[in-house]
């Protein structure tokens, strides 16, 4: 094989590789899901009772979701 073709086909392909990596590497920004609020938002089965429907979250929620959201923060 000629030493121009072989450069040409290293080329091709070291730009197939750059460009998978680059479709790879793109990463959504945080999105807005809908505008929804209350039980339209996450909506239980009809035969939930009515005790099921009346749990509060916990208050130590927001602390655990800060907290995994600084873990990861670490790992980029």
């Amino acid at each position: 094989m000629k030493l121009e073709i072989a450069r040409g086909v290293f080329l091709v392909a070291a730009l197939g590789v750059a460009s998978l990596a680059a479709a790879a590497w793109h990463e959504p920004g945080p999105l807005m899901l809908g505008n929804a609020s209350g039980p339209e938002h996450c909506p239980l089965p009809r035969n939930a009772d009515a005790a099921l429907q009346q749990v509060a979250p916990d208050k130590d929620l927001l602390l655990f979701m800060f907290g995994l959201s600084q873990s990861l923060a670490g790992q980029k």
